[in-house]
């Protein structure tokens, strides 16, 4: 496919993470090595900066600023959750055409990969050419076709270090501690809190993942039974959640522009869970709850080192694939690959509608039997994208 010369746009969609703004740095900085590019502007809070022609020159940006932004969490161009119309998709030619824009980036989740692709596919019936890539994003770690995404092993790295201040804290003092963890259809990011544990009796004791059926009387009889054995109980529970019938336990019924249902966000979750277990297991106390909220995305100095290089290295691929490759439209996605027995990854592309609007959840073998907990398979493929965990002393060992 010939290149085609003109300018880029880049924006950033959905929830922000620690390392969405390392995609962000390596599409500026792989487009400033290829001649078909002229300038990178950004849409400030996507797709509604591009509709009313809000866009920076990215270009002018020095190093020095870049790497900064680079390290900071959050989205540094702002965000937005926006599913665009056919209307949307008009107006986009017209600000494109305007400023001689030819390659469109979104970063984001599933939501961003099905406004890339609208926009990919309304905009084909125009008479002006250009190439649309999503660069993936999102902490639930739900994108098909990719083994994980960028952003999730930073998430599950603070859920790790999260439940395991948890865990401490529910050793010295003894009680029933749940924490509610982001999660719409994917049980990923609760599962990360095993990572936490380095000791048969820590905790998370009893993990509740949207994949599984969830039994308020199951529920009370796996605490009891915690309880019983250890005398406390730490929980990690995902906000998707939902019972035999495939309702959520909780929702305010709230919806955004993708139809996206809005969950725990208020804490009611763990509000009822927590009564559940007051209720029906007479041997608890010091029953408490939090939730992780948005906490879990943007939390400074706790990125995975992993995650923030696959992150910088899917923005750059990108850049790369379009200009350079033989597709006008895709997504980015990573294969996991061993390099001298070691975890290494590699990028590829593969085409917006396999990717768009679609989520993954956890498979099978990932899951335990009992329905309350993750597998090993599940902690050797988590493990390397968190990073290493600090080693936990204790006292009484004989080491």
């Amino acid at each position: 496919m010939a290149n085609i010369n003109g300018n880029a746009v880049i924006g950033q969609s959905g929830g922000p993470t620690c390392v969405i703004n390392e995609s962000l740095v390596g599409a500026i900085l792989e487009s400033a090595k290829h001649e078909a590019i002229g300038h990178m502007y950004g849409a400030r809070h996507g797709l509604e900066g591009l509709l009313t022609n809000d866009l920076i020159d990215l270009t002018q940006e020095t190093p020095e600023t870049l790497e900064r932004v680079a390290r900071t969490p959050s989205a540094a161009l702002g965000s937005v959750r926006k599913k665009a119309s056919e209307e949307d998709c008009k107006k986009l030619i017209n600000v494109f055409k305007e400023n001689d824009i030819r390659y469109f980036f979104y970063i984001g989740g599933n939501d961003t990969a099905e406004t890339a692709n609208i926009v990919d596919e309304l905009a084909r019936g125009e008479d002006y050419e250009f190439r649309v890539c999503h660069i993936p994003k999102t902490i639930d770690n739900d994108l098909r076709e990719t083994d994980h995404c960028p952003g999730y092993g930073s998430a599950a790295r603070f859920v790790a270090l999260a439940l395991m201040g948890d865990n401490l804290d529910n050793t010295a003092l003894k009680g029933v501690k749940i924490d509610v963890i982001m999660g719409r259809h994917a049980g990923f990011l609760t599962g990360a809190a095993a990572l936490a544990r380095q000791n048969e009796t820590d905790g998370p004791h009893l993990i509740y993942l949207p994949e599984v059926a969830f039994d308020e009387n199951r529920f009370a009889d796996d605490v009891a039974g915690c309880l019983d054995r250890l005398g406390r109980c730490v929980i990690a529970v995902s906000e998707g959640i939902t019972r035999e019938d495939g309702s959520p336990v909780y929702t305010s019924g709230e919806k955004d522009s993708h139809g996206n249902v809005q969950l725990s966000g208020t804490g009611a979750l763990g509000d009822y869970l927590s009564g559940i277990v007051k209720e029906k297991v007479p041997a608890a106390s010091r029953v408490r709850a939090d939730t992780l909220g948005y906490m879990q995305r943007c939390f400074p100095s706790i990125r995975s080192e992993v995650d923030a290089s696959e992150a910088r290295a899917a923005g750059a691929f990108a850049v790369r694939s379009m200009v350079e490759g033989e597709l006008s439209s895709g997504t980015v996605c990573i294969r996991r690959t061993e390099t001298d027995g070691h975890y290494d990854s590699e990028m590829f592309i593969t085409e917006l509608n396999k990717v768009a609007k679609h989520t993954k959840e956890m498979p099978a073998e990932f899951i335990s039997e009992s329905g309350n907990d993750v597998t090993q398979a599940f902690l050797d493929y988590a493990r390397p994208l968190a990073d290493d965990l600090p080693v936990i002393g204790r006292l009484g060992t004989g080491s």
